[in-house]
């Protein structure tokens, strides 16, 4: 369907582009902790779906599907979480604005790009070229303009609402821990969940330990750093010597979703269940966490 000036109607687009990011708070944010969920929008429009040469459910594969619910807990736990509504295959918040494949597009960009960054050589920059597995997502190559489009109706506002929850966060409790939530594909060897923090440069070892324990008690095999030690999100965000850490926690998704399907798994709500008693554990420590920074700083 086209509108009266020719332009193709996209309703599930005008939504996305009127409110690309969700922040849902607490009454009152009582911990230091902010929750960000990238990867789990699932609203994809048309005209996106039409331009590729994949199935809708292809697509999905490349979401954390459901990963929004899975920590939901969070904010009855006092703590806000921010959830980007555009799916990951459209667009990836959890990439630096310079990861663009300029191969994907007619014309010259007109920003600066990364062209030795191995996640675009790997189909997998801010716009992606491939879903799981590799495949190809787009028929034709996209305009350069889609591409400053793109950013700045999407990337922009997430990280915008990212900043302004970290920065109030800080300023409330001179700390902030942003938990950057996330799924990874099933493997045979595969632990349950994978804990990033950058070989420790985002997070103080304090934090990145609450989160190994809290996770464990819940039953969690964990692994540290291998094979996700975390990406732009916990670069950008941390800064442990600044009182601000970011970790990744990424979860297997054999444990809670049929992964073909893209849909909730038998075991979704024990899961769920599972994960939220680790985040009550993990935010009992705050206070705690939130003194290691100050003693560190005062010791330097």
């Amino acid at each position: 369907m086209r509108n009266l000036a020719g332009y193709r109607v996209d309703p599930v687009l005008d939504c996305l582009c009127a409110e690309p990011v969700r922040v849902i708070r607490p009454a009152r944010q009582s911990i230091p902790f902010v929750f960000a969920s990238p990867h789990s929008g699932r609203l994809y429009p048309a005209s996106f779906v039409e331009r590729s040469r994949l199935n809708p459910t292809t697509l999905r594969r490349s979401e954390d599907a459901f990963v929004d619910e899975l920590f939901s807990a969070a904010v009855a736990l006092g703590a806000p979480l921010i959830l980007a509504r555009f799916p990951r295959a459209y667009l990836d918040a959890n990439r630096a604005p310079a990861e663009l494949d300029a191969a994907m597009f007619e014309g010259a960009l007109p920003m600066t790009i990364d062209r030795a960054s191995p996640r675009v050589h790997a189909g997998l920059g801010i716009i992606p070229r491939v879903v799981r597995e590799g495949v190809e997502i787009y028929r034709e190559k996209l305009t350069a303009r889609e591409a400053g489009e793109r950013i700045a109706q999407f990337y922009r506002p997430y990280h915008a609402a990212l900043d302004r929850l970290v920065a109030e966060t800080h300023a409330r409790f001179g700390a902030a821990i942003v938990i950057d939530c996330h799924s990874m594909p099933s493997a045979a060897a595969a632990p349950d969940i994978v804990l990033g923090d950058r070989l420790g440069l985002a997070a103080a070892a304090e934090v990145t330990s609450a989160a190994e324990f809290a996770f464990g008690g819940a039953g969690f095999r964990i692994a540290r750093n291998a094979p996700y030690a975390g990406g732009h999100t916990t670069q950008l965000h941390g800064r442990p010597g600044a009182g601000t850490h970011a970790l990744q926690v990424e979860i297997n998704r054999g444990l809670y979703l049929d992964e073909e399907r893209v849909e909730r798994g038998a075991r979704f709500a024990e899961i769920r269940r599972r994960i939220s008693g680790a985040l009550r554990d993990l935010v009992g420590s705050a206070a705690s966490l939130v003194q290691a920074p100050a003693a560190q700083h005062a010791a330097e």
